[in-house]
């Protein structure tokens, strides 16, 4: 079962990088094509990033249907083989250029099954027919005399996959428009099948004998219990992969430059673990239980995490957890006979982890509860290999030995307690870092006794925010849906309650009497959306139509003035929630007659008539992240149409790490709009917060109309153009980045 080491140069073994190449290309297409179809579906699906899980959950079911292909396919000769899957690549070759398949838009609330139903019709061709390349390749390798093993072709297939990955956000997002990126992958594709007809020519021998050596080879009994060792072994690090996407695109941006980042990082895990050459992944086998304690401590804490670790703790721990459990894997391979069958169930095992966290857990929990739980069951699973040897010492007395056990455990229960404590105090983080350091020793001194192990990493959970995220739980002050989580939190302190998700404050509402009606936020009487609808009167009347796109917890409805007529955008129902039961009364005590649209608000702003609002804000954000087909040129085009010939548009452009500013002012110039930016710098304020808009219009006469208002009050031009137009198939933020804000520790 071993890997062939020295292989002779056989005719077979020379056609060794003919197949690798073949898997190459396969999986880089495999994997750029999955970033595109979700970007082209931002426009129709929004940015949440659930969406991607969505759709990592399609690519998973249609990989295992790829597996489960190559799989039957195993069943008959090699001629027919080749005959077959030629034939199925020219049937799927029908479906090409890869575009989105015009499927009628579910009602809200259906989007967990609509998503997976559109992703699925518009690429499951040709992505079954890719996928089965891996497996079915280095079936085919086998195939020769004195070929050598071909799990090692594995590694090469996802070094090709990370490729494909880490080139679509650096490469092909930003040069290429979404029409250009298609037709470049359908090349891609052409390619593909001639390298395949090269790899059936390199087999021709055993082709003509009509045989399959793979076939011929022993083929050991699978027992149960390893066929679901292989099945866990891959589940929890794809649906770990998932669950880290969530938390580290939530508080940023759900574009595809940072969905790659796991998913790349996953993959990456299966080339070393994968590897002939096993240095590596032993190195990151031994250090992962020290990762999982210290990074996994915070797999509970609710609040967010700013800065740089709050990207890269994630990441490197489930870079060291899907290592580790990938080891384990390849450690568990059978015989080459059984190859396919293993890459099914391995497939299968992938497909059931997306199946929990992207579709299950969003249902069941009211909080990203399934990633604290994948850990503990990784900490189940990956091979635990002592450093500290202490319990190995030559003397030690079993009394003296239970005695010192006890002592750890309790010991770690003590500091999991201390770091509770802390979390209440703002100026004890060092005091929780070294904490949470001697809790990592501990967990090292009882790496030899698994179930031990895994207590103190819950204790550590527990700790370090865990037990503050149960208790909103318990409380019922957190409410999940599709598009995000939301926790209400009141502070007696101050009297205000918070709608806030991670790190991120949606809206807040002062609850000292009678300040019910009070600004709050990013909408208070200076900010950009203030002084614009306080001049909606003087602009247009006292029977001014307004469009809001984003609910959040209301606070705009309190600029609403008498005779007016409003209406609210919001794609989530839990949103229109908070305001209906009164959580927040905001809507109820100021626009209770207010008209609240359900779904995505660019779709639903296309069935309106034209001319629709005079006044019209855009305050659609997700946590920190952007719909960004909410800021593309066709999306203004949406906003001018809604609006009347002399109308206002405002855009929040409130972000920590994404400067807007430039990409709004490149629109605005392309659409012949003049432009002004109002930054309310309220930093000592109990109730309002800094804020960013930008007020458009078809000409500056009406933007200086709205300042003369307010002239006390300062709006200033945007700078310049710097980059490229967002459209529906372009747009890249890399060159918007405020990567100071990002690696701020």
């Amino acid at each position: 079962m071993g890997l062939a080491h020295g292989v002779t140069r056989s005719a077979a073994a020379a056609h060794r990088p003919l197949f690798v190449a073949t898997i190459l290309l396969g999986s880089i297409l495999l994997f750029l094509v999955q970033p595109m179809v979700a970007r082209m579906a931002l426009p129709r699906l929004g940015g949440s990033p659930n969406v991607w899980n969505s759709a990592m959950l399609v690519y998973q079911g249609l990989l295992l249907a790829g597996y489960g292909y190559a799989h039957f396919l195993g069943k008959v000769s090699l001629r027919y083989q080749s005959l077959i899957h030629l034939a199925v690549f020219a049937l799927a070759a029908l479906t090409l250029p890869v575009a989105l398949v015009d499927l009628p838009i579910s009602g809200a609330g259906r989007e967990v099954l609509w998503v997976p139903l559109l992703l699925g019709l518009s690429i499951g061709p040709v992505f079954v027919v890719v996928s089965a390349q891996a497996p079915l390749m280095q079936r085919w390798f086998a195939a020769g005399p004195e070929a050598g093993a071909p799990w090692a072709l594995y590694a090469a297939s996802n070094l090709g996959s990370f490729a494909g990955l880490i080139a679509y956000p650096l490469l092909a997002e930003p040069f290429l428009t979404l029409d250009q990126q298609s037709w470049a992958w359908a090349s891609g594709y052409a390619l593909l099948v001639v390298l395949v007809a090269l790899c059936i020519l390199a087999r021709r021998k055993s082709l003509d004998a009509g045989k399959d050596r793979v076939e011929d080879l022993p083929r050991e009994a699978i027992a149960l219990r390893r066929i679901l060792l292989w099945l866990a072994l891959s589940a929890v690090p794809s649906g770990l992969m998932l669950s880290t996407t969530t938390h580290i695109t939530t508080d940023i941006l759900a574009v595809p430059l940072l969905w790659v980042i796991p998913l790349g990082l996953y993959l990456l895990s299966f080339s070393l673990a994968f590897a002939d050459r096993r240095q590596a992944a032993r190195a990151i086998t031994l250090v992962a239980p020290i990762v999982m304690v210290f990074a996994g401590s915070y797999a509970m804490l609710s609040t967010g995490i700013n800065g740089v670790w709050g990207l890269l703790g994630p990441c490197v721990l489930l870079f060291c957890v899907a290592t580790a459990l990938h080891s384990r894997l390849y450690d568990l391979r059978p015989g080459t006979g059984n190859l396919t069958r293993f890459y099914f169930f391995m497939s299968l095992g992938g497909a059931l982890g997306g199946l929990f966290t992207a579709l299950i857990a969003p249902l069941v929990f009211d909080w990203v509860w399934e990633h604290p739980l994948l850990l503990l069951a990784a900490a189940m699973l990956m091979p635990l290999e002592p450093l500290l040897r202490w319990h190995e010492k030559e003397g030690m007395e079993p009394a003296s030995f239970r005695l010192a056990v006890i002592l750890l455990v309790a010991m770690a229960a003590f500091l999991s307690k201390q770091l509770y404590d802390f979390s209440y105090e703002a100026s004890t983080h060092f005091a929780a870092l070294i904490t949470t350091v001697f809790l990592v020793g501990i967990g090292m001194m009882l790496t030899p006794f698994r179930p031990l192990f895994v207590a103190v990493l819950a204790m550590a959970m527990v700790g370090q925010g865990g037990a503050l995220t149960m208790m909103g739980s318990l409380e019922g002050s957190r409410t999940r849906s599709y598009f995000g989580i939301y926790n209400v939190r009141e502070d007696k302190q101050s009297e205000q309650r918070y709608l806030v998700h991670g790190t991120t404050l949606h809206g807040k509402q002062s609850t000292r009497p009678g300040e019910e009606r009070a600004l709050t936020s990013y909408y208070g009487p200076t900010s950009g959306v203030g002084l614009a609808f306080d001049a909606v009167p003087a602009l247009y009347g006292d029977r001014a139509r307004v469009g809001v796109v984003g609910l959040g917890t209301g606070t705009l409805a309190c600029h609403r003035q008498p005779g007016q007529d409003w209406t609210f955008f919001e794609i989530d129902p839990v949103v229109e929630a908070f305001s209906r039961k009164g959580t927040f009364t905001f809507l109820k005590v100021c626009a209770p007659d207010a008209r609240v649209v359900i779904g995505d608000a660019r779709l639903q702003l296309e069935k309106e008539p034209p001319g629709s609002f005079d006044a019209l804000a855009i305050d659609a954000f997700s946590s920190d992240s952007i719909p960004l087909h909410l800021l593309t040129a066709e999306a203004v085009g949406v906003y001018q149409r809604a609006l009347t010939s002399d109308g206002i548009l405002l855009i929040h452009i409130s972000n920590r790490f994404i400067d807007l500013e430039p990409v709004l002012s490149a629109i605005a110039r392309e659409r012949g709009m003049a432009a002004l930016l109002r930054m309310d710098p309220q930093y000592d304020s109990r109730l309002l917060t800094y804020s960013g808009w930008i007020a458009l219009a078809r000409t500056p006469e009406v933007l200086d109309r709205m300042r003369a208002h307010r002239p006390d009050v300062a709006w200033r031009p945007l700078d310049p153009p710097t980059g490229r137009v967002w459209r529906d198939d372009y747009a890249s933020i890399l060159p918007y980045i405020r990567w100071e804000k990002i690696l701020e520790l």
